[in-house]
């Protein structure tokens, strides 16, 4: 076995709202994990497309001594001269990588896609990467603060949502804004990083939002979901999008852009 080669155990589950956009794959001894979102221009090919390209550039260039951040800007690139997409005129995904090697593991962020750390010493820290949602456009503030006020998703809610990603556009892979893979390579140089010793670590939890938020509105301790086959966490999926529709259909307990979206989780065990 190649001394870069760690043996870990990865169970992952998805489950589609409708055109599933997210991406979780194992690459050697890496774990990607995406959410693709979809650019409304004219003739700009769908976030599937997108990720997909993404994710087998992202296989070609996460070699074993491959820094994370170049391995991603290489990426980026060959996906974006790929389908010829243009910085503003592309679909976009969140990325988040873990790299387990002999003495460390490396966690890349760009995008809100969350990474769980588990520690061997019983805890755990959850990261991910806030800078969208900091911005404080006050769409966003707007759409939640109607949606739990019981307003539903009707036509001010999509007018709102159209108005938000107009302004998140302006401000996307500048800096003061947020960064995110797109079709400009320099976007991975801002990506958060972390690097922890392999022997304080004993599993990670990888989620798209649509995932972890309503895991968190229902309460699941990571901890339980760090044990969990492929089989439970695609059950555990399946209740979660069960109370998106049954308990809070029109988002008034968990504000969100829409009833259901893409859900992703991946377990690494080491």
């Amino acid at each position: 076995m190649s001394p870069h080669r760690c043996p870990v155990r990865i169970a992952i589950a998805q489950l589609p709202a409708r055109t599933n956009e997210d991406r979780a794959l194992p690459i050697e001894n890496a774990l990607v994990v995406m959410d693709g979102a979809t650019s409304h221009h004219p003739g700009i090919p769908p976030a599937s497309e997108y990720v997909d390209a993404l994710g087998a550039a992202l296989a070609q260039h996460l070699i074993p001594d491959a820094q994370l951040p170049p391995a991603l800007a290489d990426a980026i690139r060959d996906t974006a001269r790929a389908l010829g997409l243009a910085p503003g005129r592309s679909p976009s995904s969140t990325v988040a990588i873990v790299r387990i090697a002999v003495d460390t593991v490396s966690v890349l962020l760009l995008g809100d896609t969350t990474v769980i750390v588990g520690r061997t010493d019983g805890s755990h820290e959850i990261h991910t990467d806030d800078r969208l949602g900091a911005l404080g456009i006050p769409q966003a503030a707007e759409y939640r603060r109607r949606l739990a006020h019981g307003s539903g998703y009707d036509d001010v809610h999509r007018r709102l949502l159209r108005e938000l990603q107009e302004r998140q556009r302006e401000q996307r892979n500048r800096p003061g804004g947020y960064w995110i893979a797109e079709a400009d390579p320099s976007a991975a140089a801002h990506a958060i990083r972390l690097d922890i010793p392999r022997n304080s670590v004993s599993w990670l939890v990888a989620a798209t939002d649509g995932a972890r938020e309503p895991i968190q509105s229902l309460g699941i301790p990571w901890t339980d979901i760090a044990q969990q086959s492929a089989d439970e966490l695609g059950a555990l999926l399946r209740t979660c999008h069960s109370w998106e529709a049954e308990t809070d259909p029109d988002g008034r307990i968990l504000p969100r852009s829409k009833r259901h979206d893409d859900k992703t989780l991946a377990v690494v065990r080491l």
